[in-house]
């Protein structure tokens, strides 16, 4: 070959191999880009469903007479709890746990029919709510047909028996009425995700909470994350896991903040000071590259075994909900929290919320607002960067903002007058409570009274 048809040559592989990495390079930007956080939760706050103990009644139907006074409230996203049929082999208590599933295409006959869940979706989509169902992707209750039918997808002890779900030592984690789903089986990872694309396919659930989703090998949220994404391409992934893998690599949108939630039970006890807020969020959210943590201050798991949050944070857990409605993150409300709910809820047998007083609603209604009506707070990637202002053992001070929207919060986690230094100017925002424009200089020292939020923004309404 001659010289200069050598260098043509070489350019044009060169040419090739460029638009090839550039190729490659927008492939990946583009799948990167197409899993994010939908739109529609921008600024979302979620909602859980305790269904059996949320009416006298204990069904569906009960519960949707709530709906209007939840979209009122400010709620966004409803994360129902267990619908499914209860296997009865090996369940615990009277009526057993609503993670001990049966089967996956149906609904509990306790809670109603699937006509009535069905209607229950419809009724959510027209007051603009989404619903996301809680699902478990661990194991499944011993009366599964998959038990019978399917013995090879679950796993076995050395004696080749069904087991429940053990520890790496192979310790039991004491579910003994769960049988635990083996993953190493593709035919099993095919039939749980069908199930999981006819509930969206089919009847237009908007997305999922999955249980012990540290459960699962990575690998498997990958396949199951590409496929419900062509299914329905804005739905919702909520992981019960606190894994960085789980957001950074495109298998879900939010995880949970028990780290976080651990801290703040801390805080409420004396264990931990304030400042270990911001050493919490350099340490863990330096992890995560994509995504939102959700933030509470109960759910079903804290709520019915560890206590209320009266009883985990006292005076303190209005102080703990307005951080969780103000830091970087999806904030989750309880059933019953609105009431409040003063007692632990019965897990494995019939109870009942109570509802009559509704104290809470205007509290919660008012964070919610403040979450929808303000930019700066919206989740991520939508929402504003947290940035502390204020040096100070026991008060955690922050700002958040986003295209010309500011929210300044300060926050003092004693039963005792504290001081906080501030690290800049504070001003040009309003308090939602006292309504007081702020008007604060660099250096200054700020007091704050037990149970006195500051709550401030420049978009007060």
């Amino acid at each position: 070959m001659k010289p200069g048809k050598v260098l043509l040559f070489l350019s044009l592989i060169l040419l090739l191999a460029c638009k090839n990495e550039k190729d490659m390079t927008n492939d990946m930007e583009q799948d990167t880009n197409t899993f994010s956080l939908p739109e529609w939760a921008k600024n979302a706050v979620i909602y859980e469903v305790n269904i059996r103990q949320y009416t006298p009644e204990g069904t569906i139907n009960a519960f949707s007479d709530h709906l209007p006074r939840l979209k009122e409230m400010g709620v966004d996203i409803l994360w129902i709890m267990p619908v499914f049929p209860i296997s009865t082999t090996r369940k615990k208590g009277e009526l057993g746990s609503y993670y001990a599933v049966s089967d996956f295409t149906e609904i509990n006959p306790a809670f109603g029919t699937k006509e009535d869940f069905i209607n229950l979706i419809d009724k959510i989509h027209a007051y603009d709510m989404k619903i996301i169902m809680d699902w478990v992707p661990n194991h499944t209750g011993w009366d599964h047909t998959w038990i019978s039918e399917h013995p090879d997808f679950y796993k076995k002890d050395s004696s080749g028996n069904i087991t429940d779900p053990i520890d790496d030592q192979g310790n039991s984690f004491g579910w003994e009425d769960v049988a635990a789903l083996d993953y190493s089986n593709p035919k099993m990872r095919d039939a749980i995700i069908a199930d999981l694309v006819h509930w969206v396919k089919d009847h237009n659930v908007d997305g999922y909470r999955m249980d012990i989703a540290f459960g699962p090998p990575h690998d498997f949220w990958t396949q199951f994350a590409d496929t419900i994404t062509k299914v329905k391409k804005d739905i919702f992934l909520l992981a019960e896991a606190e894994d960085p893998w789980l957001l950074n690599e495109n298998t879900f949108h939010a995880m949970y903040g028990w780290s976080f939630h651990h801290l703040m039970n801390h805080i409420a006890k004396r264990e931990k000071k304030a400042y270990d807020i911001q050493i919490w969020r350099d340490s863990t959210l330096s992890q995560v590259v994509k995504g939102n943590y959700m933030h509470f201050t109960s759910n079903h798991d804290e709520n019915s075994w560890n206590g209320t949050e009266f009883e985990r944070m006292g005076d303190l857990h209005k102080t703990f909900a307005i951080l969780v409605h103000t830091f970087d993150g999806i904030p989750l409300i309880y059933s019953g929290q609105e009431e409040p709910l003063m007692k632990r809820l019965e897990f494995f047998q019939k109870d009942d919320i109570g509802f009559s007083k509704y104290e809470y609603a205007d509290f919660y209604l008012k964070l919610n607002k403040l979450k929808h009506e303000n930019e700066a707070l919206w989740n991520m990637p939508y929402g504003g960067e947290l940035i502390r202002i204020g040096d100070a053992e026991d008060i955690y001070a922050f700002k958040r903002e986003k295209n010309g929207n500011k929210v300044v919060v300060m926050l003092n986690f004693t039963n005792q007058p504290r001081f906080v230094t501030l690290l800049e100017d504070v001003n040009g925002v309003q308090d939602i409570y006292t309504r007081n424009l702020l008007d604060f200089k660099k250096g200054e020292r700020v007091r704050l009274e037990p149970g006195a939020p500051i709550v401030a923004t420049n978009n007060y309404k």
